[in-house]
């Protein structure tokens, strides 16, 4: 079973370069609606297993990154397709959103 990898400011590039979709959560302990998310995001790191990567960046510990792609308001979702942005969630939503636009990237 897959589990969403720990991203930080400093393997992010390296992360972002895979050749599979990316799906990055950025989210924060503090963050209600990052909660409600959190366990819908390792349950598609599982269901996506070696086709996808899903990863968690902890904006409190690692503002550069979240700083880099101007995350103002979490938890924001950001889809990663050969290292350019090609999808975006901000805010809580039913699994099925996130796994559609997962699948569109592969």
């Amino acid at each position: 079973m897959g589990k969403s990898i720990e991203i930080t400011d400093a393997n992010f590039e390296e992360i972002i370069k895979s050749d599979q979709p990316i799906l990055v959560d950025f989210w924060a302990e503090w963050c209600g609606p990052c909660k409600m998310i959190g366990p819908v995001v390792e349950e598609l790191a599982g269901d996506y297993d070696g086709k996808a990567v899903i990863g968690k960046v902890d904006v409190d510990a690692n503002p550069a990154v979240a700083q880099a792609f101007g995350i103002r308001s979490i938890p924001t979702l950001l889809f990663f397709k050969g290292g350019e942005i090609v999808d975006k969630q901000v805010g809580a939503v039913p699994k099925a959103v996130l796994a559609q636009k997962l699948d569109a990237q592969l």
